[in-house]
C-alpha cells in the first residue's frame, strides 16, 4: 500500500497535492507529500504529533506557504500561480482569501469572538466576506444553529458555552460559507471525554450528506467509520494511505503497526 498514484486529475477530483515540501527555517515537516482527493471523500490524517499533519491541512487553505511541489483545489493552484517553466508567483489577497472561503476550516481551539453571540459569530463571515444582507445571514445561521443542536443558544457569548457547543458554533460558522471542502483540525482534543461525541455526531451528518473533509484527528475508531481514505503520516511523509478497512487490519508497515499498536484496545482491528 503507498499514497494514491498521481497521474491526469478527472473532473472528480477536488483536491491534489503534488510533492509538497514544507520548511521552518532550517527543519523540513513536509517531504515529497502526494496525495488526492475526491468530491465527496473524507480523507483522515493519523500519526505522531509533529508528524506534519496540521501543517500539511493548513497548507490546503494557505494558512501556511510551502516551498516545494504544487496543491489544487477544483483545477485552481493554492496560494501561488506557477508559470511554464516552474516559477511561482504569490496570488493576490483577494484570491487568497477567496479560496480560504472554498476551504473552510475548523480549529482545536473553536476561535470564536468572545464579544459576539452565536449567531452572531456565524452571520459574521457571511455578511463581512461575501457581502449577504443581514436577514439572509441571520436565517442561515438560525438553520445551522437548528442543525447542529443548538437553536437555544443563538443568543449566548462562547464563555457561556461548553467546549462542545462552541465547537459546534465553530462548525457551523464554517459551514455558513458554504465550503466546498472542510478541512478538520483536532476538532474533540480540547474537550472534556463526554462531549466529544456531540461534535463527532456533527461529522457524521456531514459525511452522510457527501460533504469532502481532510480530517487530522486521534480518534481512531471515527476515522474507521467515517473516511473513505486514510494516511498515515511520519517525519513529514505520507507513508500509507488506503482505505479504513485495510489500512488498519492489514498494514504491512513496521512503523503504522508500533503507532496503531497503542489505539488497540479503543477499536477491534
Amino acid at each position: 500500500m503507498s499514497t494514491s498514484p498521481l497521474g491526469q486529475q478527472d473532473s472528480a477530483t477536488l483536491v491534489e497535492i503534488r510533492n509538497v515540501g514544507k520548511r521552518f527555517g532550517t527543519k523540513t515537516v513536509l517531504k515529497d507529500v502526494c496525495e488526492r482527493v475526491r468530491s465527496g471523500e473524507v480523507l483522515s490524517l493519523i500519526g505522531p504529533s509533529g508528524s506534519g499533519k496540521t501543517t500539511l491541512l493548513r497548507c490546503l487553505n494557505f494558512l501556511e506557504t510551502y516551498e516545494e511541489g504544487t496543491i489544487s483545489i477544483a483545477g485552481e493552484t493554492v496560494g501561488y500561480r506557477f508559470g511554464q517553466d516552474g516559477s511561482r508567483k504569490r496570488r493576490p489577497d483577494r484570491e487568497i482569501a477567496a479560496a480560504r472561503a472554498e476551504a473552510g476550516m475548523v480549529f482545536q481551539g473553536y476561535n470564536l469572538f468572545p464579544h459576539l453571540t452565536a449567531l452572531q459569530n456565524i452571520t459574521a463571515a457571511p455578511m463581512r466576506v461575501k457581502g449577504m444582507g443581514k436577514a439572509q445571514a441571520r436565517e442561515i445561521a438560525e438553520a445551522l444553529l437548528e442543525r447542529v443542536g443548538l437553536r437555544d443558544k443563538a443568543s449566548s457569548y462562547p464563555n457561556e458555552l461548553s467546549g462542545g457547543q462552541q465547537q459546534r458554533v465553530a462548525i457551523a460558522r464554517t459551514l455558513a460559507m458554504k465550503p466546498r471542502l472542510m478541512l478538520l483540525d483536532e476538532i474533540t482534543s480540547a474537550l472534556d471525554p463526554e462531549l466529544v461525541g456531540e461534535v463527532l455526531n456533527v461529522i457524521r451528518e456531514l459525511v452522510v450528506e457527501g460533504m469532502t473533509m481532510v480530517i487530522v484527528t486521534h480518534e481512531m475508531q471515527f476515522a474507521r467509520e467515517v473516511s473513505t481514505r486514510v494516511a498515515f503520516m511520519a517525519d513529514g511523509r505520507i507513508v500509507e494511505s488506503a482505505p479504513p478497512k485495510e489500512l488498519f487490519s492489514n498494514s504491512q508497515n513496521d512503523r503504522l503497526k508500533s503507532f496503531l499498536a497503542r489505539y488497540r484496545d479503543a477499536y477491534l482491528i
